[in-house]
């Protein structure tokens, strides 16, 4: 009974707290100030905002920098603040600020630059804010949490003058900037298909026995900013902290999570700029039942005419291909190039004989703070463009997932025409689910929609249900605005 009361009373909080928000007054007197020019001997002053998880590497890293100052921290879970504290004292920075409300950090002339590692559902919106404050940002994969905050990421940029990297740091790793000069210089020949892989087991979250409550460090009003864009809804998982990147009201599924990286190396060996002519998506949530609503295995397949590129997830237990398993290979006339990790690519003939290798990582914050400091976007590694367009894909083969219906395993589906590579793509998803005990005989899976993209206006073609999937409905006043 006691659980009960305090679930009352934390949904009605929240009722109140969404009412009474007022949005910060970002687009007013922020839009109007100069952002402050760093000169060459300066400290650039950065904010950290979302530090549960891959933001404490944010935290450690510029804290260990000697031309920045970590300013202030901002999670709305109180608990993490004490050990990021200790991770920039320990490392010779004085003691930074610590908000809840990353509005607060909007507002706050002092502040230069925001690093932004907040669940995917703020990562648009407190990028855009932070722009339009006269802030530059780097912003974690994937940039966006639907397609249209994409393109509105990239106008904020340009109106605002703003740098805006985005966190697949592959693209600064040397090794990957040689191996990708090397096949877009033609010296593997014409590049046909860009296979990207996803192979990260993923075990059950659990099932919950009804909504659980917010962790105490969070709070109402903490609770309140986390949810941010999303809707009011009960937590209804039983990890607070990191299992919502299988939910769709904040997350993507593992496409958008790990696998985003291994899009963008696909796209970028492609050398392709924008959207593809088709999608289509196929998988399920194998091997468990549990709270999670993405698919923890999936195939998606994107036609650009000239090539194609196959993603496939698959969380449960699997072999490699072809040495790799959370990475990339590209097939070219000439032969193979396989990406097992963000830092080395291994060139093979057409006989799989080894006649290329790379190596090298990099620094994507050095690259970012060089760029503030320099002002030549073009400079930057990981621009906000290449972020839209690498999870604009997995936005949309999502949506062609969602919109799919159940198929049966055991017949042979004709959703690819001449597709080969499709088809024997198909074929080993399937045996991955029978080797972990998945009857084919009774199983069923859900087969997408096949999406035809206008990749100009980025729009999907006389489907109306579909295109009302590139974005969302925003809980105001979190609100990523039409015109930016």
């Amino acid at each position: 009974m006691e659980k009960i009361t305090r679930r009352k009373l934390l949904e009605d909080s929240l009722l109140l707290l969404a009412a009474s928000a007022l949005p910060v007054s970002i687009a007013g007197a922020e839009e109007r100030r100069k952002p402050r020019a760093v000169g060459p001997n300066d400290k650039i002053r950065i904010a950290v905002i979302g530090f549960r998880g891959r933001g404490m590497d944010h935290v450690r890293s510029y804290a260990a920098m000697s031309d920045v100052t970590v300013a202030a921290l901002c999670d709305p879970d109180e608990g993490a603040w004490g050990a990021a504290v200790k991770a920039v004292t320990d490392r010779g920075q004085s003691a930074p600020r610590t908000v809840k409300d990353l509005r607060r950090i909007m507002e706050d002339p002092e502040i230069d630059a925001v690093s932004i590692a907040t669940p995917n559902h703020w990562h648009a919106l407190a990028a855009i804010w932070a722009m339009q404050a006269g802030k530059d940002v780097y912003v974690e994969k994937p940039a966006t949490h639907n397609v249209f905050e994409g393109r509105q990421l990239i106008e904020a940029a340009r109106k605002y003058r703003r740098v805006c990297q985005v966190g697949t740091q592959s693209r600064s790793s040397v090794g990957l900037r040689e191996a990708m000069a090397y096949l877009h210089a033609g010296k593997l020949g014409k590049i046909s298909l860009a296979r990207g892989l996803c192979y990260k087991t993923r075990n059950s979250i659990g099932k919950s026995n009804g909504p659980t409550l917010v962790p105490e460090s969070v709070g109402e009003d903490g609770y309140n900013l986390w949810l941010g864009p999303a809707p009011i809804k009960p937590v209804m998982r039983q990890r607070f902290h990191y299992d919502w990147h299988w939910f769709w009201d904040y997350g993507n599924g593992d496409i958008g999570n790990q696998g985003v990286h291994e899009m963008d190396k696909a796209l970028w060996g492609l050398n392709k700029r924008g959207l593809p002519k088709s999608v289509i998506a196929l998988g399920g949530r194998f091997g468990y039942e549990d709270d999670g609503e993405t698919p923890n295995t999936m195939v998606s397949v994107f036609d650009y005419g000239d090539c194609q590129l196959i993603f496939e997830v698959r969380g449960l237990k699997t072999d490699d291909l072809k040495g790799a398993r959370v990475g990339n290979i590209y097939y070219g006339s000439e032969g193979t190039m396989v990406v097992p990790n963000y830092s080395k690519a291994i060139v093979y003939d057409n006989d799989g004989k080894v006649i290329q290798e790379f190596s090298g990582g990099g620094d994507h914050y050095r690259n970012f703070l060089d760029v503030c400091r320099s002002r030549k976007t073009a400079d930057l590694n990981a621009p906000v463009e290449a972020g839209h367009y690498s999870a604009a894909l997995c936005h949309l083969a999502n949506i062609s997932y969602r919109l799919g219906k159940p198929q049966p395993l055991n017949v042979k589906s004709q959703a690819f025409g001449d597709n080969k590579e499709a088809y024997e793509t198909v074929a080993r998803f399937e045996q991955h689910l029978a080797d972990n005990g998945i009857s084919l005989s009774e199983g069923t899976y859900q087969l997408g929609r096949t999406l035809q993209i206008d990749a100009r206006r980025e729009k999907i073609v006389r489907d109306e249900e579909a295109n009302a999937m590139l974005t969302r409905e925003y809980r105001a006043p979190f609100v990523v605005p039409a015109r930016v």
